[in-house]
């Protein structure tokens, strides 16, 4: 067997989000074959029992090899630890470790954007990519950058928080506890935020507008992009607006990192179509040097809400030492 491609071990990916853990098997060509999901637990001795369930419960119709997990959180330059995960228990955790003692797999964890682009490099948007960064965008904005096909953890394993590049000075406020982050107005909630901001100075007849007025609550990111779709004149100058922001968090990715490729992903990806055109435009204005560099190629996912799970699934796969050649006679 190889480390990876056809033949390689089986793998589990685990996709640990605030609200559900999907784990899924994975061979050696990023086919996902089995998935589990159950909800997220909000203890950390609950989550980890909930990852053995999940795990033995693959394992019982398939050999596994290794266990990898894809977080949204600090982890450790040695992927061993969780330093801190905003919407999950674990505080400075050992989680390779007790997980790894519970199952008798190695296991390995990853930030979960680290790990949706290992996926897109190796199956997906980013195959081919020297220098690419990953954007995903959903209720905020994860990053993550590849090297010359190598992934950027920075020296503490916490690298590239885009989202929190400050992008208007004393301007929303946001939960990383700056003002004015690029997530705040590029993002799913941002989409919802930017609504209620221009209907206070919009008139115009909206059907979104109308509902926005019965029930502020209601409204959601994935509520305007349906409404954008439907040509709602209010839902299209807030996806106008997103563009626009967009463009102008990508120029700055550009000009820190001057990428080759920029990959959208993350629940937002899946409207691309309202937007991605005008941002593409908007970043080719914005960037240092306009009109005398190329430009990065901007595409969107090509693995979807798999692609944690097909990452982690993969980078676990790492751990595994090949087995000897066989000796010759």
């Amino acid at each position: 067997m190889t480390a990876s491609g056809p033949g390689a071990p089986l793998t589990v990916g685990i996709d640990i989000g605030g609200t559900n853990i999907r784990a899924s098997v994975v061979d050696g060509t990023g086919e996902v074959l089995d998935t589990v999901q159950y909800p997220t637990p909000h203890s950390a001795a609950a989550l980890e029992a909930a990852l053995d369930r999940a795990v033995r419960e693959l394992s019982a119709r398939h050999a596994l090899d290794a266990v990898g997990l894809a977080v949204a959180g600090f982890i450790s330059h040695d992927r061993s630890t969780v330093r801190f995960a905003p919407h999950l228990p674990w505080r400075d955790a050992p989680v390779a470790k007790r997980l790894t003692e519970r199952l008798g797999l190695p296991v390995l964890l990853e930030h979960d954007a680290n790990a949706a682009m290992w996926a897109e490099y190796r199956f997906g948007a980013a195959a081919g990519g020297h220098n690419v960064v990953l954007v995903a965008i959903g209720t905020g904005i994860g990053a993550a950058l590849l090297i010359d096909g190598e992934l950027y953890r920075g020296t503490h394993g916490v690298a590239p928080e885009l989202g929190h590049l400050q992008v208007v000075p004393q301007g929303r406020d946001c939960g990383c506890g700056k003002r004015g982050c690029w997530e705040r107005y590029c993002s799913g909630t941002a989409l919802a935020e930017t609504a209620i901001e221009l209907l206070a100075t919009d008139a115009t007849p909206s059907a979104l507008a109308r509902e926005v007025v019965a029930d502020p609550g209601a409204l959601t990111g994935r509520r305007v992009a349906d409404a954008a779709h439907d040509g709602d004149p209010l839902a299209v100058r807030v996806m106008a607006e997103f563009a626009r922001w967009l463009g102008l968090g990508l120029a700055f990715v550009g000009d820190i990192f001057d990428p080759d490729l920029v990959v959208i992903a993350g629940g937002v990806s899946s409207s691309a179509p309202l937007f991605l055109d005008e941002a593409r435009e908007e970043y080719a204005a914005a960037v240092t040097g306009h009109g005398h560099r190329p430009l990065a190629r901007i595409r969107t996912t090509q693995l979807g809400e798999a692609a944690g799970m097909i990452g982690a699934a993969e980078l676990a796969r790492t751990v595994l030492k090949a087995p000897p050649a066989a000796s010759r006679g």
